[in-house]
Parts: C-alpha cells; sequence; structure tokens
C-alpha cells in the first residue's frame, strides 16, 4: 500500500525516466527542423566532423593507456605489475566515463542527423531480402525515447509495430562514430539479414559500413563483416565466432576485434530463454564406444511390459470406480493410482482420471503417506522404473533390472575399479607382462560397462520423458532439436551426455559419433564480455529482477505511439483437450466466416499438427507454420493478415514477426475501436470488435512472455485486434504446476465434460502457475550462472594466454616465470618436507632435467658444503636461465620468441581440451555429495581450482619443455636427415610440402645441448678448497646473502 503511494506522489522510476528524456526529445526536435536547409553533402560532412571530434577527445587517454600496458608486460616485478595494473583500471574507468560524457554531448544533434536521413530517405526504394521496399519511416518521439535508453545501457520494452528496428538505428550509428565497432544481435539469421539490409540505407548515407553476420558464412566475409562500422547477426554466430578466435593459432585467422557496445534484440529470449545453453564448438573423440544399438531391443522390450503393467493397473481401477461394484476396494483404487503416477505419468487415460479433484486429492494423500512412512521404495518393488517427470529424470527398479541383466547376470553388478586393479596387484602368482595385461583387459571391461549403464539410463529417459514432434523432429534421417521458445528448428545442436544419441537409436536413424569439447560458453557470459550492452523487446518486465542481477539492465517501458486497442478476453477451460480442441475449431470457423484473419498459437508442433487435421475435416483453408515448415516462414506470415486468412503457428509466430493487416481487414476509424465493451453477447458470442486480427492460444506456456509475445501480434500501431486462450486440465502447466484447488473447484461447479468456465479469477489462477514455474526456470538459471562463473573465470586466464600469444607480444617475462614454477614445482616434489639434504635424490633431480630441458648436469654440480633447499633451487635456476640466455644467443630473439608462442599455444590448446572434458564429468558428478551433507556448488568450487591448479602446472611444465627441446634445423639438415631416413618418393614430398619455406621448427631426439657457452668452450668450475668458501653459499660475514653477492662480488669465476 505504501508503494501504491509513493508511486502516485513520486511517480515510478520508468515515469521519471521518461520526464528525464523529455527536454532531450525537444531538443532534438528543434535541431532536426533546421537541418532541412543544408545540402546531403553539408550533412555528410558534419557526421565526419563528429567523428574527428570525438577522436580528438578520446586520443590522448587512449594513447596513454597503450603505453601503461606496453609497459606492464615489459615489467618482470610483482608489485610494479600491480602498481601498472592497478593504475590501467583507473584509466579505463576514466576512458569509459569519458566515452560515455562526449557521446552524450553529441547525442541530441546526432539522432537529429539520423531523423533528418530517415526524412531525405521517403519516398525512396531500396531491395529487402529479395524484395524492393519503400522507405517510409522517420522516428517519432516514443522512439526517440527508446533510442536514448539503448545507449544509456537499458532495455526498451517496445510493443509491436512500434519500430524497434528503427530505433536502434539511432544509437548504433552514434557509438559507431568511437571507431570500436557496434553489434546488433537477434535470434535468427532471417531477422539479421533482414534488419541489416532494411536500415543500411540509413548508415550508408554517411559513409558508415553495415556487415551481417550469418550461419555458413566463409571465413573472409565474415572477417569483413566485423571490420563494418555496424555488424547486424545471429546470437549463436557472434559467440561461436568467439570460440573460433580462441582456436585460432595466427592472428590473421581472427575476426572479431572489441566488446564495445551491443545492442540485444529480442533480449527476453536471448538472455533469459537460451541463457542456459551452453555454445560449444566439439570435435571427433578417440575413441566412440556406445551400446546404444544393442540395448536398444531390450528398452524397448521394457517400455511395453511396463506400458503392461500399467494397463493393468488402470483396469482395476475402472473395476473400483465402476458404480455397479458391489465391493469397491478405496484402498488399492489409491495404492493403483499412485503406481500409475510413477510408472507412466504421462498416460492419457490417467490425465483424464486426474480430471476428477477427488482423485487427484487421494493421489496426492496416498503419495503424502507413503512418504512420510518411507515406503515409497516397497511400492516402487511393482514396477520396472519410476518415471520422475518434473525432475526429468527415470530411474531403474529391482525388475527392471532382472529384465535387463537375463544375457548378462552382472551387469548391474559395479566393483570399484580401484579394487578390481589391487587384487591384480596383490596376485604374486602373476607375472609383470601378464598383469599388465590383465590391468587393461579389467579397466577396459569396467569402461564398457559403465558406457552400458549410462546407456540405459539415457535410453529409458528418451523412450518415456522425449517424444518426437514436440522436444524435436526427424527430418532426412536426422534427429533436430526443437526450440521449446521459439518452435525453430535447431541444426547443429545435440541433446548433451549422450542423449541426443539415445534418440537417434529411438528413432532407428543413423548414431553420429560421439564428439569431445574443445571450447565452451553460454549466452550469459558471452554477453557480459560487452563494455556496454542494452537490448529491447516486446516483453521484459515480468524479468526484470533476473535482468538486473545478471546483466546490471534495467527495464524501461516505452509508451506506444498511439493507444493500444486490442482486447484480450478471459482464458476458457475445458476439463479435456478433446473439448479444448473442439471449441477452438467452432470459434475459427466463426472469425473464418466473417472474414477476420485467425492467429492460432500452439506450444508445439504436435498440436500444431493436430488443430490442422482438424480443420481439414471442415474445409478450412490454412497454412501451419512449424518446426517442419520454417523456410515458408516469410511467405506464411505475409499472408496472416489477409481477410479470412488462417495461419496455425508454434511460437515461431510470437517473435519477431511483423503481420501487417490486408485491405479490408479494418473498416472504421481508428477512435471507433477505443473503449469498445468486453462482455460477450447472444449476437457477438466471441466479442468485438469484429476486425483486425484475433490471436488464439491454444494454451499457455510456462512463460507469461511467450504468451504476451503471441498476444502482441494483434493490435500492432492501433490497430484493432482480439486475443483468447484456451485452457484444459491435460496441459502441461496446469497438470504439473496448476493450483490443487482447481480441479475440485471445478467438479464442485457441476462441469461436465463438454463444459467452460471463464472467470478472471481462473485466468489469475493460470498466471500464478505460470510465475512459479518461471520462478523455478530463474533459480535454474541462476544455479547455472554460479557454476559458469567458475569456468568463466579460468576461460578468461587461458584465452588471455592465447590472446597474448596471437597478438605478437614478447612473451619472454611469461615463459622465465613458468620456467622458474616448473623448477621449483620439480624440487618441491623430489624433495620432502623436513628431510635432510643426505635423503635428497639428487640423481632424479639431474635426469629431470636430462629428460624435460636437455640439460646435462651432474649431482656433483648442485652439492654444496653448505647445501640446503634454497640454495639447491638457486643453483638449479641459474643452470635453467643460463641455458635459456645461451639459446637466445645462438638462435636469435625472434626465433625464440616464435618458438615461445608456437610452444604455448599447442601446449594451451592440449591441456584446455583436457580440463574441459575433466570439469564435465566433475560437473555430472558433484550432485552426489549432496547425499554426504555437502554442498555440491562449495565442492564444485574447490575441485575445479584444484583441477585448474594441475592444469597450469602442466600447462608450465609442458611449455618450459617445449622451450628447451625445440630446434631450429636448416633447410640442408632437413634434406639430410630425409635422405639417411631413406625416405620413399611419395613420403618425401608429402614432408617437404609440409615444411616452411627457409627454416622449420622440428623436435629431435639428439639436438645440441645449450647448457654450455656459445662456441662448445666448457665453463672452468671453481676448484673446491676446505677454507674457500662456495659462491652459491652463505657468506661468512653474517649478511644472509650469497657470498657471490656479497664479499666475492670482485672473485673472478
Amino acid at each position: 500500500m505504501l508503494e501504491k503511494i509513493l508511486k502516485k506522489v513520486f511517480g515510478d522510476k520508468n515515469s521519471q525516466d521518461l520526464k528525464r528524456y523529455e527536454p532531450v526529445v525537444q531538443e532534438i526536435n528543434e535541431i532536426f527542423s533546421g537541418l532541412e536547409q543544408y545540402e546531403d553533402e553539408q550533412l555528410i560532412a558534419r557526421v565526419q566532423e563528429i567523428k574527428q571530434e570525438i577522436a580528438n577527445k578520446l586520443n590522448s587517454l587512449r594513447n596513454e593507456l597503450t603505453k601503461l600496458e606496453q609497459e606492464y608486460r615489459e615489467t618482470r616485478e610483482d608489485s610494479e605489475r600491480n602498481r601498472l595494473d592497478n593504475i590501467i583500471d583507473s584509466k579505463k574507468k576514466e576512458l569509459k566515463q569519458l566515452t560515455k560524457s562526449t557521446l552524450d554531448d553529441y547525442l541530441p544533434e546526432v539522432y537529429a542527423i539520423v531523423k533528418d536521413t530517415c526524412r531525405r530517405l521517403l519516398g525512396k526504394k531500396f531491395e529487402v531480402r529479395g524484395h524492393l521496399v519503400e522507405w517510409n519511416m522517420v522516428p517519432f518521439d516514443v522512439q526517440l525515447i527508446g533510442a536514448m535508453a539503448l545507449h544509456d545501457g537499458k532495455i526498451a520494452e517496445m510493443a509491436t509495430g512500434e519500430g524497434k528496428t528503427l530505433v536502434a538505428t539511432m544509437p548504433l550509428f552514434l557509438n559507431a562514430l568511437v571507431g570500436r565497432g557496434v553489434h546488433l544481435v537477434t535470434v535468427n539469421d532471417y531477422l539479421a539479414s533482414r534488419d541489416a539490409e532494411w536500415m543500411s540505407p540509413v548508415f550508408n548515407f554517411h559513409g558508415l559500413t553495415v556487415g551481417c553476420i550469418t550461419t555458413g558464412m566463409d571465413f573472409e566475409a565474415r572477417k569483413e563483416a566485423y571490420n563494418c562500422d555496424i555488424t547486424y547477426g545471429m546470437n549463436s554466430e557472434f559467440g561461436f565466432d568467439y570460440l573460433r578466435d580462441n582456436m585460432a593459432t595466427s592472428s590473421e585467422q581472427l575476426v572479431q576485434h572489441d566488446f564495445y557496445y551491443a545492442i540485444v534484440d529480442e533480449v527476453d529470449s536471448i538472455l533469459i530463454d537460451e541463457a542456459r545453453t551452453p555454445l560449444i564448438i566439439s570435435g571427433p573423440i578417440a575413441q566412440d564406444k556406445n551400446f546404444y544399438h544393442e540395448l536398444r531391443p531390450a528398452i524397448a522390450q521394457l517400455v511395453q511390459l511396463q506400458n503392461s503393467l500399467v494397463q493393468k493397473y488402470l483396469s482395476e481401477i475402472r473395476e473400483d470406480l465402476d458404480e455397479n461394484n458391489p465391493h469397491p476396494n478405496n484402498d488399492r483404487l489409491a495404492r493403483n493410482l499412485l503406481l500409475v503416477k510413477r510408472a507412466a505419468p504421462r498416460n492419457k487415460a490417467f490425465i483424464k482420471l486426474m480430471q476428477d479433484g477427488e482423485l487427484k486429492k487421494m493421489v496426492n494423500d496416498i503419495e503424502g503417506i507413503y512418504l512420510r512412512d518411507k515406503k515409497l521404495p516397497e511400492l516402487d518393488e511393482n514396477l520396472f522404473y519410476v518415471v520422475e517427470e518434473r525432475h526429468n529424470s527415470v530411474d531403474l527398479c529391482e525388475k527392471g533390472r532382472e529384465v535387463l541383466s537375463k544375457k548378462d547376470k552382472d551387469l548391474f553388478v559395479v566393483q570399484s575399479l580401484d579394487e578390481i586393479l589391487a587384487e591384480i596387484d596383490n596376485n604374486q602368482e602373476l607375472q609383470e607382462q601378464e598383469r599388465l595385461k590383465q590391468k587393461s583387459l579389467q579397466t577396459n571391461r569396467f569402461m564398457d560397462k559403465s558406457e552400458k549403464l549410462h546407456n540405459i539410463s539415457q535410453l529409458l529417459r528418451a523412450f518415456t520423458l522425449f517424444e518426437n514432434d514436440q522436444e524435436y523432429v526427424v527430418i532426412d534421417n536426422k534427429v533436430i532439436i526443437v526450440d521449446e521458445f521459439t518452435g525453430r528448428q535447431m541444426p547443429g545442436r545435440r541433446f548433451s551426455d549422450g542423449l541426443h544419441q539415445a534418440l537417434e537409436a529411438k528413432e532407428n536413424v543413423e548414431i553420429e559419433a560421439g564428439t569431445q569439447t574443445f571450447a565452451t560458453i553460454t549466452l550469459q557470459n558471452y554477453f557480459r564480455m560487452y563494455e556496454k550492452l542494452a537490448g529491447m523487446t516486446g516483453t521484459a518486465v515480468t524479468e526484470e529482477a533476473e535482468f538486473m542481477e545478471i546483466y546490471n539492465l534495467p527495464v524501461m517501458v516505452i509508451p506506444t505511439n498511439v493507444a493500444v486497442t486490442r482486447i484480450d478476453h478471459d482464458d476458457l477451460i475445458y476439463l479435456g483437450k478433446n473439448d479444448k480442441y473442439q471449441a477452438i475449431i467452432n470459434e475459427i470457423i466463426y472469425w473464418h466466416e466473417r472474414q477476420k484473419p485467425v492467429l492460432v498459437g500452439t506450444v508445439s508442433v504436435e498440436v500444431s499438427e493436430i488443430i490442422s487435421r482438424l480443420l481439414k475435416r471442415k474445409g478450412i483453408a490454412h497454412n501451419v507454420l512449424n518446426a517442419r515448415q520454417h523456410q515458408r516462414e516469410a511467405e506464411i506470415i505475409a499472408e496472416a493478415g489477409q481477410p479470412g486468412a488462417v495461419t496455425i503457428a508454434t511460437n515461431m509466430a510470437g517473435r519477431g514477426t511483423d503481420i501487417k493487416l490486408g485491405k479490408g481487414v479494418v473498416e472504421s476509424s481508428y477512435e471507433s475501436y477505443l473503449n469498445l465493451p468486453k462482455t460477450l453477447t447472444e449476437e457477438y458470442p466471441y466479442g468485438l470488435p469484429l476486425d483486425g486480427l484475433h490471436v488464439i492460444g491454444s494454451e499457455r506456456h510456462e512463460s507469461r512472455r511467450i504468451d504476451r509475445q503471441l498476444r502482441g501480434r494483434a493490435g500492432r500501431q492501433g490497430d484493432p485486434g482480439t486475443s483468447r486462450f484456451y485452457l484444459s486440465l491435460e496441459d502441461d502447466l496446469m497438470r504439473l504446476f496448476g493450483s490443487d484447488r482447481i480441479a475440485p473447484m471445478m467438479v464442485k461447479m457441476g462441469l461436465k465434460s463438454g463444459d467452460v468456465i471463464r472467470h478472471p479469477w481462473m485466468t489469475k489462477a493460470v498466471e500464478k502457475a505460470q510465475k512459479r514455474v518461471e520462478e523455478h526456470n530463474f533459480e535454474i538459471r541462476r544455479e547455472l550462472l554460479k557454476y559458469d562463473e567458475v569456468m568463466n573465470q579460468q576461460r578468461e586466464v587461458i584465452y588471455a594466454y592465447r590472446r597474448s600469444v596471437l597478438k605478437g607480444y614478447d612473451l619472454k617475462n611469461e615463459i622465465l616465470e613458468m620456467i622458474t614454477e616448473s623448477i621449483t614445482n620439480m624440487v618441491d616434489d623430489i624433495i620432502p618436507s623436513h628431510s635432510y639434504p643426505e635423503e635428497w635424490n639428487l640423481e632424479r633431480i639431474c635426469q629431470w632435467f636430462q629428460h624435460n630441458l636437455n640439460l646435462g648436469i651432474a649431482v656433483k654440480d648442485i652439492t654444496s658444503d653448505h647445501l640446503n633447499r634454497d640454495l639447491l633451487l638457486n643453483t638449479l635456476l641459474e643452470y635453467a636461465l643460463s641455458a635459456y640466455e645461451n639459446k637466445e644467443r645462438q638462435i636469435g630473439t625472434e626465433q625464440l620468441r616464435n618458438i615461445e608462442r608456437r610452444a604455448l599455444l599447442e601446449v594451451v590448446d592440449d591441456e584446455w581440451r583436457d580440463h574441459l572434458h575433466e570439469m564435465d564429468l566433475l560437473k555430472d558428478g558433484v550432485y552426489l555429495r549432496a547425499y554426504a551433507n555437502k554442498d555440491p556448488l562449495i565442492e564444485y568450487k574447490k575441485e575445479s581450482f584444484e583441477l585448474f591448479q594441475g592444469l597450469i602446472t602442466r600447462i608450465q611444465d609442458n611449455v618450459t619443455r617445449k622451450v628447451f627441446t625445440t630446434y631450429v634445423l636448416s633447410q640442408e639438415q632437413i634434406n639430410n636427415l630425409l635422405k639417411n631416413a631413406n625416405l620413399t618418393h611419395q613420403d618425401i614430398n608429402a614432408f617437404l610440402n609440409a615444411q616452411q619455406e627457409q627454416q622449420m621448427v622440428q623436435n629431435m631426439s639428439a639436438p645440441p645441448q645449450y647448457n654450455n657457452p656459445v662456441g662448445e668452450v666448457e665453463k672452468v668450475r671453481p676448484v673446491k678448497v676446505a677454507p674457500k668458501v662456495g659462491r652459491n653459499d652463505p657468506c661468512p660475514c653474517g649478511s644472509g646473502k650469497k657470498y657471490k653477492k656479497c664479499c666475492g662480488m670482485n672473485d673472478s669465476e
């Protein structure tokens, strides 16, 4: 109540922002009115002047920042690097603030220029997606407000038809003048291409270039598009290009440049709906062994056995419900209902039974009793498997295990691999070779059994939880995922963890080989890399809390240019789906006869096909737009607004499509549609108006945004329109998340099959169910972000390594740090803590130097009368660093830098791929820690940190080894090696073609050693006599320094 009072007195944040923008709108319009007098060339010249003025203001700080970054790379001292790092961060913030304030100063003039450019383009025709389109747009005031919100890094919520595409041109134009490139991101290739071609005349008029990123582009076209001032593109393509850039092996292979400013169109779809989906670049794995084909018949048989069992329980249920049964058994009835619920919750007969409020209450009550008494496992023993629909999981029961283990009795008996290997080690009768053979055999058997159990789990999920034409479609012998939010196909994407292969086995299509992740990032973390982010959509305010928490993006609702006249009728709720479908067909026929276009929205391909079949029986001409008809999207949408048109569409039609009404659909003036009554009468059983587009929702989506998007197709820019949603208690949303009071309430009201309930309270109850689902999904996304944040921090470190290489930076300091860390770790591993020098295995240290650094040192070279750990470490570092400097003198600085860059790229890429696999395994299994009363997230963070430490250590060790053991051979040496190897003619050609023009880097088994100075003159070591102090020994004066750094500074070597 207090909040409402404060809003009335002071206004909410949205109204305050509108008031703040109004004076700027007036200023823009004043400048705009004076621009008409200028010639085109003068306007173009002014834009170039503004661009140069902005550069002049920013260049000084940019140059200072470049110098600081160069100084940071050349500095080795940690304290100095920390100081420079803090200064760099401060300067970056200063540059960001200066950029924002500078652009704010120019905003009124630039927006006025864009508006005047639109005026100058009026009446001209341009080709858009193969069609000539006449330019007829000049931004109106509310569009200017939306453009300012986008520039300020907000989400502009604008209704359908309010011109979001045009609005985006103004902030894109303004921010492109900085010269760092700006991106507009949308949901599919069609919209990206259309918008780029549609809006390019505004940018091209002033010499700004426009590029577009779409699926299937070649490298050169992609690189050229990113080099443009403004780049449009599909969301996943931006993410994949980022991943590909971080797999590149040279700077010439990079396409992206800067993450400065991006506007995300349909921001709720990209940053909410698709945020959970990671973008993954994968490749074939070395060994892909699975048993899906082998196990499919057994799983199909198991599903059939379960279905037969369910039919038996349903038969007993009908007996107990039969009014003529003199002795109904209510205990058996309740138990059987619960068994069917756990065995087949999607069974159509069971779903119909659950329409009875008393039966639904009976099931909930008996389930609560079994949970309380912890007797559910005993009940489940009657089943072959249990389906947990809400958790999207299937658990085998003992009966199911018995069926599947008929051929292999020990299939579900899994002994620990450690125990198996320990038994082999303890078997004294085995010879060493036989022991190794047994270990390999048992390890393979263990891995095969583990893979079989995993395949069984995924096949069960595929058969019981995933249905064709709902979660996926089968086209051209391939299983293609259908996006649950947009209804569009997602070619190239695959369900993870073997589930996609299980679906391929279920549908008897070719099972594609398994893949290994090479690079991955979620859309959440990709878009958070941008310095400035904004978004626009028709539905965002319901998710404002999530946008603020994860992306720091406030939502601003932009008022419509004219008031919306659409009438949204209350939901109609039926007991069963068949009654609902019949009611939908009746309303379609009613409007079709009156030549009013109808758009029917469905949540799945299956429902759209059902309604299509029913319409065909009635002889109603219609179009179907779903994942199977996506190639006709533009054509179908163009016809959807014509008189009498009937269009059935999945959620594809609710996102990014603009249905324009044909001639004769609107016959009255705008004013006549204002304030029409919402009531239904005998004369108008489906309400008024009779004009405009009518939207029918075949069921509620689990997200309110999707329903609002569908409704928003009607009533664009003041057009008349109506909408109505049809629901049934069999719908997934109502069945899984609807209030338990809805069904009993309908039964108490005496409703029977075919009857309908219509009331605002019921509509609100449905919205509450949607809200519960949204909150549940938000928690999932929030939890995912916590896990991915760990991965993202590691990703940034690894990709920073690669960027340093590809940008050609001098890596000497980093390599020297790696050498130091690698030798330090080796000493820590070989020398136990709190041990005496006499116990140290110095021979092992010498072997490590020979094997890893190719440096021949003897035990006597590293021993001393006063040997301790620090002294030993310093001696080893001296040898290593001296050898490193000698190698640099011999082969040249530039050649060694090239070796270092190549070594770092190879090692980082190889180790990162293995690390991603380890992280996937950790994430899959970490949830089991909850059974030990441990927080899975904390355990994940702890163990992932340990894995990352191991990754960094391996990178340091392998890079160090490659730097010391990689050598440069001349072409003459290569020819001699080939000659001596007696290679065939073909082999020689194949080998020579892979070589560099003059020289190559090649690992050799016996390369020259670099621990001696140039010229192979052996270093003369000092002769040790009793009273003389070693150069590396502590100085006798008591200073604590080494002798050579103190009193022995003037002694010669």
